[in-house]
C-alpha cells in the first residue's frame, strides 16, 4: 500500500483551494435563493468575486437592476444581510 507524499506546504494550500471552492459553492447558493427576487423585477446579478481575506464579495447587477435607483438599498439590505447571516466571516458585499 502506498502514502501520498504531499508536503506540509503543499497539502496547506490543497486544503485552502478546497475551502475557497466550498465558500463560492455556498455563495453561489446564497445568491441562487435571492435571484428570484430580483428576476421579478427584470434584472439579476452575477459573482464577480470573493477576498476571503479581506471578507469582500464583489457582485454585478444585470437586467433592471444594474439602473435601478434603489440597487444599492437591495445591495446593502437584502443581498449583503442575506450573505452576512449565512457566512458571518464576510464583511462587506459591492456592486462593481
Amino acid at each position: 500500500m502506498s502514502k501520498l507524499n504531499i508536503k506540509p506546504s503543499a497539502e496547506g494550500k490543497v486544503n485552502k483551494k478546497i475551502d475557497q471552492e466550498s465558500k463560492l459553492d455556498k455563495l453561489n447558493k446564497i445568491l441562487d435563493h435571492i435571484r428570484p427576487a430580483l428576476e421579478r423585477d427584470g434584472g439579476n446579478l452575477a459573482l464577480i468575486s470573493y477576498d476571503a481575506k479581506k471578507g469582500i464579495v464583489e457582485v454585478s447587477f444585470q437586467g433592471a437592476c444594474a439602473h435601478c435607483s434603489l440597487a444599492n438599498v437591495t445591495l446593502k439590505h437584502l443581498i449583503e444581510a442575506e450573505i452576512r447571516d449565512q457566512m458571518p466571516e464576510v464583511k462587506e458585499v459591492r456592486a462593481v
